[in-house]
């Protein structure tokens, strides 16, 4: 109860707090009204993809933006270097060169050629074209000065974060970073800086009918020397550059009515030898398959798959379960990925309503063999639609056949609001499903933008299990307020006990949850070389229905970042865990019924971003179920120009409990070379002691588009006894090998 009324209290707060800032001005030039406009131009012959934009004389006479405005390291300052934009296009395709000057060209930093790498990390540019210009969806392009190709879908995004520093354009709020498309980017560096050249097919992107369109549009420049972002639509810093209300305009766009067929056939060989069989021998194999794509409209997409498989897809990372609840894995399968903004409702890592890994992925991570299925995605007039039809097969007589269904429909409203409903049917086919044997789940879902600055967002869902009884509802409120000082939120969820979405995700059933967070940003001047200050406070509790206490924490935290790029979290935890069933914790270690408060002190430091060695640490210290535990996380990665990179991270809970002490380990190892930015080597190791297991996944990636070309992958599962330096710590007992080829070839039937 002392949990509630602190959570109470600050949930009144976030609602009272900071009047003042809501009549705070933008520092930077230009208004909220006042977005930039540029022109982009129709060309007669279309520019030598070489990087070279200032030599190229098929850019002579396309107009140019430019006029950059920091948000880091001085907020509303003009850029330190000049950048210079064009946007041209032909029937076919969309071109974008930029000119990034720099006074110190022997200064740039790329640190990393791999698709879809972290562009903070290096000098980089990346711009956001939104085709609808309904300000919430967007395709994202980018590059670095070595070239790497980085692609992103916007889709549903309220449009910014608020936290700053590097919890700034992540993966979270719609931004799906897995997204990849088929397009070319080419750099090159010059004694003036470096420039990049974008070939982007209008077949790659999708847009409404008509002529002399206006689209949104922002660019971001990244100069990672002097930690400095830059936008040419100035933003106000708690936003990144899915901010698309304050998107500049893209105007002149005479885009084509173009077709679309693509069709990506696919053989592969594949040798595995299971060690733990009675009857241990390789088993050799070989199959076929294949995807299209088809534009029905150049809004509306058809993407069907036959014999579906995602071989070159990278394992999961393995993670240790300290508590009672579900682990939540992500999505990394490309079919599954485009869109997937769209089919979003609930809370994501919570409860979800649809999840596609339900698809095709068993409750232990196993793969289940997909027969096919389509999907339809896009826009159909003022509403966005989607419809996913899969087929599994049944798995050597003990996994049933499933048929899975979602069907989304939404429209969208200016100002970052939003109305929709999404219906999820899984349905039990073939010898081995039971009568009856399925579950439906109905959800309505809402989003408000409230000025510039605020949202309120929700959803309610309700599930039909034959043979489940009882309350099967699930339902969330939230509100967001977000300006340059402080970020506000609030929210309730509640779900019932009988609440069953099997194609979704609940990481615990029968709860409600109330939560809110104060995180404030201040940066001073001239203290002790501090860039950005940000004093936060979060609380979560969760009840079960019946007003027991599951969990309370509360957490009290500064993060301190240096202008040098260094940064450094310092923390406090107060949780409560109330347990009403006894559970295992650990291999003889038993947490009793009880009410356990405890107090933990967190810290987190890290070296800066643009260092080719660094390093991170998180230590936790405190109390944990009636005793203590001390977890630790170094993390150091490093890199050798923009080829090598590699990462070496330990996560080690050491565990103290009345019922028995016990330690974990998770080690994972990391390497990634570049030949180009298209043929690529990485390799995951992988150990956790839990298991006892040491795994390994090595992928050689040939790409001729985005996921086609060759894959050779190998995997491996070994058993350990111990990473004890007293006992043994080399791979012992074979547990499984397997070798991988796959080609994957593209057809563009209408190029």
């Amino acid at each position: 109860m002392r949990h509630f009324f602190l959570a109470l209290c600050l949930f009144l707060f976030i609602f009272t707090i900071d009047a003042q800032a809501q009549g705070q001005q933008r520092r930077f030039r230009g208004g909220p009204g006042e977005a930039p406009i540029m022109m982009a131009l129709p060309m007669e012959s279309a520019p030598t993809l070489d990087g070279r934009v200032t030599s190229d004389p098929a850019w002579d006479f396309v107009p140019v933006a430019t006029g950059f405005t920091q948000t880091a390291p001085e907020d509303g300052e003009p850029a330190t270097e000049r950048t210079e934009v064009r946007i041209g296009f032909t029937n076919e395709m969309l071109y974008v060169g930029v000119v990034l000057f720099d006074s110190d060209p022997s200064g740039l930093i790329t640190a990393d050629t791999r698709r879809d790498a972290d562009m903070g990390n290096s000098d980089s540019f990346r711009f956001i074209l939104d085709t609808f210009s309904d300000g919430q969806n967007g395709f994202v392009f980018g590059t670095n000065a070595a070239g790497a190709e980085y692609d992103a879908q916007l889709a549903g995004s309220s449009g910014g974060g608020g936290f700053g520093g590097r919890m700034r354009g992540g993966s979270g709020g719609g931004l799906n970073v897995n997204w990849d498309s088929s397009w070319e980017v080419v750099a090159s560096v010059s004694d003036y800086g470096w420039s990049a050249e974008f070939a982007i097919p209008f077949t790659t992107i999708r847009y409404p009918k008509g002529e002399n369109q206006t689209w949104g549009v922002n660019f971001e420049r990244t100069i990672r020397r002097n930690n400095e972002t830059a936008f040419w639509a100035p933003l106000e810093r708690q936003f990144n550059l899915t901010r698309l209300t304050h998107a500049g305009q893209l105007q002149g766009m005479n885009v084509p009515d173009s077709r679309n067929l693509k069709i990506l056939p696919y053989a592969l060989a594949s040798a595995n030898h299971d060690y733990t069989a009675a009857q241990a021998e390789t088993e050799y194999d070989g199959d076929l398959g294949v995807d299209v794509k088809y534009s029905i409209t150049p809004s509306l997409t058809l993407d069907a798959t036959y014999n579906t498989d995602f071989a070159q897809v990278e394992v999961d990372e393995q993670q240790i379960n300290l508590d009672r609840f579900s682990l939540f894995f992500p999505e990394k399968r490309p079919f599954f990925l485009e869109n997937a903004g769209l089919f979003s409702v609930g809370e994501t890592g919570e409860a979800e309503v649809f999840f596609s890994r339900r698809i095709g992925i068993d409750e232990g991570g196993g793969t289940v063999p997909i027969l096919g299925g389509a999907r339809i995605t896009g826009s159909v007039g003022a509403y966005k639609v989607g419809l996913l039809e899969m087929q599994t097969e049944e798995v050597g007589g003990v996994i049933q056949a499933n048929n899975f269904g979602v069907a989304r429909v939404m429209r969208e409203f200016p100002n970052r609001t939003s109305v929709g409903v999404l219906f999820t049917n899984r349905l039990g086919t073939g010898d081995l499903a039971p009568e009856d044997d399925y579950n439906r789940v109905g959800a309505f879902d809402a989003k408000v933008g409230i000025g510039d600055y605020g949202s309120v967002s929700g959803f309610i869902a309700a599930s039909d299990t034959p043979g489940r009884e009882g309350n099967a509802t699930a339902g969330q409120l939230s509100g967001t307020y977000s300006n340059e000082r402080v970020t506000l939120s609030a929210g309730y969820t509640e779900v019932a006990e009988a609440f069953n979405p099997e194609v979704g995700f609940l990481r615990r059933s029968d709860y409600r949850k109330l939560s809110g967070s104060v995180f404030t940003r201040f940066r001073p001047e001239d203290f002790i070389g501090i860039q950005e200050l940000r004093p936060h406070v979060n609380y979560r509790g969760y009840w079960q229905r019946d007003g027991f206490q599951q969990t309370g924490y509360l957490h009290v935290d500064n993060h301190w970042e240096f202008r040098s790029g260094y940064e450094i979290h310092t923390g406090r935890n107060w949780t409560y865990e109330g347990v009403d069933e006894a559970f295992d914790i650990s291999e003889g270690v038993r947490v009793p019924v009880g009410d356990y408060s405890h107090a933990e002190w967190a810290f987190r430091f890290m070296t800066p971003e643009k260092d080719a060695v660094r390093f991170e640490l998180a230590i936790n210290r405190g109390g944990f179920f009636g005793g203590d535990r001390t977890a630790i996380v170094p993390t150091l990665s490093a890199r050798k120009g923009d080829k090598l990179t590699t990462e070496i991270a330990l996560g080690h809970n050491r565990v103290e409990l009345p019922g028995g002490e016990f330690r974990t380990n998770l080690f994972r190892a990391r390497a990634s070379y570049s030949f180009t930015p298209r043929i690529y080597l990485q390799a995951l190791g992988q150990y956790n002691d839990q298991t006892e297991e040491w795994s390994m996944n090595v992928r050689f990636g040939w790409l001729q588009e985005a996921n086609t070309g060759l894959f050779i992958v190998y995997n491996s599962i070994n058993r350990l006894e111990s990473m004890d330096p007293n006992g043994q710590d080399f791979p012992g007992e074979a547990l499984h090998k397997g070798l991988i080829v796959k080609y994957a070839y593209l057809f563009d039937v209408f190029k």
